[in-house]
């Protein structure tokens, strides 16, 4: 069987999505879920305390601990840091990559493998899930890491395969509650239906699955218990009597669905269907059209076995965004856990159209992954410098090569299927680049909490004599003072000792200005709310109207 890559062709596009991936790593954390993420991780370093969880001063009733383990552990080996915090994400991802290879040529063959993982590695929900790291890089390389062992189980029938799944079902539980089992359950349950093997389930073995599940799930458990039914007399949003285990089983998932404790709801039915047409970049029109082939061909054939086909990246994917739509409360990032599922299905999809000779299916797909990637990466190349016009010269020289090499790729005359992937990558690798080094950096410097933390490490101001004003949180401040900022009632800011600094949101001064406090040196510093971008800020003749201000105020 030929190779639709050659080894050096895969080789030098891992080389350079390595390459980018990397350059995430460098970027200030975004406030607000990074930076806080990575704050609570490193409460738990700094107090040596692994099995309460806090936001700010009050207790944490949310994700599960494993992602916050996971950091705290990178801070105690590498020291405290942004890139060090984004490392247990990117080392997931790597293993999503590779469990995506391995499904794909257990579900395919050896053309779909690298297929798979150059499609799941060059997403764009993936390239920003490594920087705008929460927890579900390690949720999305342990759904897929666990997918993939549990098929060979069923293949095989080896004990190890079985075990290995089992504990990654139960790591993806641990990054975020019962989603990720959610997603390894229904995408299995239809894989092995179609295979006509869910007797498997009812073996003796299933057994020793469902131990190593319950061993691998039960240091999160044991937290929860620690911390929340072991003490009934705390108060969590007017409750008491809470109990954290029946929360993590059974509350989190019900209250996502029925939006109950969530600020907003959401009610489109559709929302995750368009979503993945931005979040599964540059793969998504394919993805479409290989989720709308196989489905529709399972119901004309009456769902009649073929060992060429499988059910797992269709009817379960399928089924999957189906019941999540049901959902009240939906935000991109849960559509993650799917995506290296998605990735699969769209190797599977194109080695079949290759091993098929459909050359002109081929021949539309590549037109449109030209015009839709040619489209993107002119905007995002033309927004990243026209909202910011400062030119980094190395970086320009950067992208000149890999603008180069793309059109070299274009002009280059090779098989269309090759063509399609290698081009579809590389447009991303040009993309992430420019955002990584361009974007990103720049529209950081417009983040209130690391501008204050800025000027307190170059001012050497001790941060120990920082306060902050209660209603408002500064993660990023916090994490890069490597100090939890103790927050004050504004009627107690006139207690403070001469010398001592208050960082003031530009709302609450009208609050203090009434206290007659004899203010000293002040820093006035720009803030937006970056994760929320609109034009009128993008724009550099507008933005100055948008921006709100920070003050980091001395004590005369």
């Amino acid at each position: 069987m030929l190779a639709i890559l050659l080894k050096k062709d895969y080789l030098v596009l891992y080389a350079l999505l390595f390459l980018v991936y990397s350059f995430g790593l460098c970027i200030p954390l975004m406030e607000n879920d990074s930076a806080q993420h990575a704050t609570m991780a490193m409460r738990m370093y700094l107090e040596n305390d692994f099995f309460n969880i806090y936001k700010g001063d009050a207790d944490y009733l949310d994700k599960p601990h494993l992602h916050f383990w996971l950091a705290a552990l990178s801070f105690k080996l590498f020291g405290i840091s942004h890139w060090a915090y984004r490392i247990p994400a990117l080392m997931f991802t790597f293993l999503g990559a590779f469990s995506a290879f391995k499904l794909a040529k257990t579900l395919y063959n050896e053309k779909a493998a690298h297929i798979a993982s150059l499609a799941f590695l060059s997403t764009q929900a993936i390239f920003l899930a490594n920087h705008d790291v929460r927890t579900d890089a390690v949720l999305t390389g342990s759904v897929i890491c666990s997918l993939w062992q549990l098929v060979s189980y069923s293949k095989n029938l080896k004990l190890k395969h079985l075990v290995i799944g089992a504990l990654f079902a139960g790591l993806a539980f641990s990054s975020k509650g019962m989603l990720g089992v959610f997603i390894i359950g229904i995408c299995l349950l239809s894989y092995l239906l179609y295979e006509r093997k869910l007797m498997l389930v009812f073996r003796l073995k299933s057994l020793i699955g469902l131990l190593a599940f319950a061993a691998s799930i039960t240091p999160v458990l044991y937290a929860y218990y620690n911390q929340f039914d072991l003490h009934p007399e705390k108060v969590i949003e007017g409750h008491t009597n809470i109990s954290g285990v029946r929360f993590i089983l059974w509350d989190q998932s019900f209250n996502r669905l029925t939006s109950q404790g969530f600020k907003s709801k959401n009610q489109d039915h559709f929302f995750f269907f368009h979503t993945l047409l931005w979040a599964f970049i540059p793969w998504s029109v394919i993805f479409y059209r290989a989720l709308f082939s196989r489905v529709f061909e399972f119901f004309k054939t009456k769902f009649s076995f073929n060992k060429n086909r499988e059910t797992l990246t269709s009817i379960g994917l399928l089924l999957a965004l189906i019941i999540m739509s049901f959902s009240k409360s939906k935000l991109p990032h849960y559509l993650n856990g799917l995506l290296p599922v998605a990735s699969v299905l769209v190797a599977g999809y194109i080695a079949y159209l290759i091993e098929n000779n459909k050359h002109k299916e081929l021949s539309i797909l590549l037109k449109i992954q030209y015009a839709v990637l040619g489209l993107g990466s002119v905007l995002v190349i033309f927004l990243s410098f026209w909202a910011f016009p400062s030119i980094n010269y190395i970086l320009v020289f950067g992208l000149i090569i890999l603008l180069v090499g793309l059109v070299l790729l274009l002009k280059k005359k090779m098989e269309i299927s090759k063509k399609l992937i290698v081009v579809s990558v590389f447009f991303m690798i040009v993309i992430n680049y420019c955002l990584n080094l361009q974007f990103y950096p720049n529209l950081l410097e417009f983040q209130g909490g690391s501008n204050a933390a800025k000027v307190v490490l170059e001012e050497g101001i001790n941060p120990n004599d920082i306060y902050k004003i209660d209603g408002k949180y500064s993660w990023s401040l916090d994490f890069y003072t490597k100090r939890l900022t103790p927050s004050l009632d504004p009627s107690e800011v006139k207690t403070l000792k001469k010398g001592q600094w208050v960082l003031v949101h530009e709302k609450q001064m009208e609050t203090l200005k009434k206290d007659n406090i004899n203010w000293g040196k002040t820093y006035e510093l720009d803030s937006y709310r970056i994760t929320r971008l609109k034009l009128s800020f993008l724009n550099p003749k507008t933005r100055a109207s948008k921006l709100s201000k920070v003050y980091l105020m001395q004590i005369e």
